[in-house]
């Protein structure tokens, strides 16, 4: 670390503690979002936040996180060390305090940090109450400081246990079981999605990710290094790679507005989507906010100046929008605040209003200045533009005739459509079947109160690959968007979906089990992510797990879903069982079909959700683009956990 750093004073006294913590446990929720995966990840995420705070301010350059062989977590930086000193307003020490006071923390006092992360801000000692174990160590003032804790409560003082010449913080907690029922057990590509996001938003910061539990070829264990050199620059190529470029160079620009730090890049490339992402203080505001709308607004205005006095648009007869300069566009936008608010359904939305003239300042100047040095990639944005603007116009009337068909619009319900009796939507259930058989049994065995079927004909049109225009005239597609009833479009945003009049809130995608079934599935959740990303982030969408075999012998039959499930129920039978095979939903009749996926009671369905919307928006993009490559290679890395016929 440099040691010209600002070494504003963190001592004891700098802690301050906001509240007590006796809801934590009883209402996790609350705090961490929830108590499945997600929860469960986020646990990890509050620990390295508070060490990217510590690189934020300056006091930090390296980050470990390791997944212990019992699922336990170790978060280690070299930053500063959490104040061990006696705490005057509490009492003990001020590890103690962090560890054991709900929103306690350097992050609160502004002479500590100017800046911090952390989405709900619940800190450590969240952490610490709901984990079963949490030991705290500390490299500070030249000793080792350790406290350990159970369920958030302190075992002993704060005690010196040995000299260090280093600084830095180790944190090890095990997640709670009584807490986190449904699983304790780490995703490793969920973690190192975030840890590799994490350090192309903090260049110059190296975080590394070992999972002690799994072992490589060469028998060492599995582990991967994060460290980006031109942060947001390099984030874009990486979320770009399976796309063909428009340009060759990333527009970048990293200053700060009005006293606020921004930091932007973005490229064209040929394709059709909009990718636009958007952070604050390192958190994905995935529903945009002010940044974002700064963005945009720098954006069009610059381009369109810049277009307009060149002469490039002179004849083009139709009118453009800010949705033209934004096809084929991929951006981030990362700005830190110091007091950010945040707003919408789950607090991702930023509202500070004076972000938005800070953006687009920058991204105005940002602009400017390489349109005027990049004549030829200007001239390429622009005609890729008027194209756009074309196709945005067919597009139109393409969603005119949508909407028109949509049962609001007095177009009725598709032919094909056997809706259900109940027309309260909180209870009503839409199954998108694959094919007209399997369509057919799934009428036959469905429960005609609250479960309606659509069957889809064939494989539906890939849109990642497809102009908007040729998307809304899509047969399939538009019986999709008649039958849930949504309405969609508007002037800032052509693709926007009203959900207000959302005539099931649960949507199941239902596909034979094999590799064309997956095909199918995949292409539709690509229309979702891509088109209905709305109907995704509230919950409604999710996919349905018919079984893979029927096992029988004599009276006895019972159904799995893997290889694993079969061999066992083989070996429970005793031997000489029959094993059928299915290679689609048509071959099982209506009361199996019901039986094994469609009945509430016993069915497996698996929510649809979007974790990371960066590594989504990169993952639907390489499996459903024209790069080869990199979706080979994605396909031969995961192939262990994909179902593939023989």
């Amino acid at each position: 670390m440099s040691e010209d750093v600002n070494t504003t004073q963190y001592s004891a006294d700098s802690i301050q503690a906001l509240e007590g913590m006796e809801h934590v446990r009883m209402r996790p929720s609350m705090y961490i979002g929830d108590v499945g995966p997600r929860g469960l990840h986020h646990l990890v995420y509050e620990v390295v936040d508070n060490s990217i705070d510590e690189a934020m301010g300056g006091y930090c350059d390296t980050i470990t996180v390791t997944i212990n062989e019992d699922n336990s977590i170790t978060v280690e930086d070299n930053g500063r060390g959490i104040p061990v000193g006696l705490h005057k307003k509490e009492g003990v020490s001020a590890l103690e305090v962090v560890m054991t006071k709900i929103g306690a923390g350097g992050k609160f006092d502004k002479d500590s940090y100017k800046v911090s992360g952390g989405l709900h801000g619940v800190g450590v000692s969240c952490v610490n109450a709901l984990s079963e174990h949490l030991k705290a160590i500390v490299h500070r003032e030249g000793k080792i400081w350790e406290q350990e804790y159970e369920r958030g409560k302190t075992l002993y003082p704060v005690k010196s246990v040995g000299t260090t010449q280093k600084t830095g913080t180790i944190v090890t907690f095990h997640p709670d079981d009584t807490i986190f029922t449904q699983t304790i057990e780490y995703n490793y590509e969920t973690l190192a999605n975030r840890m590799r996001e994490l350090a192309y938003l903090n260049k110059g910061v190296t975080i590394s990710l070992t999972d002690k539990r799994r072992k490589d070829d060469k028998g060492a264990f599995v582990s991967e290094t994060f460290y980006s050199e031109e942060g947001l620059k390099e984030f874009i190529r990486f979320l770009d790679e399976t796309r063909v470029p428009l340009i060759q160079n990333v527009i970048a620009m990293e200053g700060e507005k009005n006293g606020i730090p921004v930091e932007v890049a973005m490229i064209y490339n040929t394709g059709f989507s909009e990718n636009l992402h958007s952070y604050v203080n390192n958190i994905n505001t995935h529903e945009g906010g002010t940044h974002l709308s700064g963005f945009r607004r720098g954006l069009t205005t610059t381009l369109k100046k810049y277009a307009d006095n060149s002469g490039l648009l002179d004849k083009v007869k139709f009118e453009i929008s800010g949705d033209d300069f934004r096809e084929g566009l991929t951006a981030i936008v990362s700005v830190k605040v110091a007091e950010p608010q945040f707003e919408g359904q789950t607090k991702t939305k930023l509202g500070n209003r004076e972000v938005s003239s800070a953006v687009s300042q920058s991204v105005s100047e940002m602009l400017t200045d390489y349109l005027e040095e990049h004549p030829e990639d200007a001239k390429q944005i622009v005609e890729k533009v008027k194209l756009a603007a074309q196709a945005r116009h067919a597009a139109a009337k393409a969603r005119e005739m949508v909407q028109r068909k949509s049962p609001m619009g007095g177009g009725g319900l598709p032919g094909k459509l056997s809706d259900c009796a109940d027309q309260d939507p909180e209870n009503c259930e839409l199954f998108l079947v694959e094919g007209d058989s399997a369509g057919g049994t799934a009428k036959m065995g469905r429960d005609r109160n609250f479960q309606a079927i659509l069957p889809l004909r064939g494989k539906i049109l890939n849109v990642e690959k497809a102009m908007q225009h040729k998307v809304f005239e899509n047969e399939e597609i538009k019986n999709i968007y008649t039958a849930l009833g949504v309405t969609i479009g508007t002037e800032e945003d052509s693709k926007a979906l009203n959900l207000e009049k959302l005539r099931y809130h649960k949507v199941v995608i239902m596909c034979d089990a094999d590799v064309d079934g997956s095909h199918i599935e995949t292409l539709i959740l690509t229309f979702f992510f891509r088109y209905m990303r709305e109907l995704i982030e509230s919950g409604h969408v999710y996919i349905a797990t018919p079984p893979l075999y029927l096992v029988k012998k004599g009276n006895k039959k019972k159904y799995a879903w893997n290889d694993k499930e079969r061999d066992a129920i083989v070996e429970e039978m005793k031997g000489s069982a029959t094993i059928q095979r299915y290679k689609g939903l048509g071959e099982m009749n209506a009361e199996q079909l019901w039986d094994t996926t469609m009945n509430p009671e016993y069915r497996t369905l698996r929510r649809v959700t979007i974790e990371n919307a960066t590594e989504s928006d990169r993952i639907f993009s390489m499996l459903m683009g024209d790069e080869v490559p990199p979706r080979r290679e994605f396909i031969e890395n995961n192939a262990v956990y994909a179902n593939i016929d023989a």
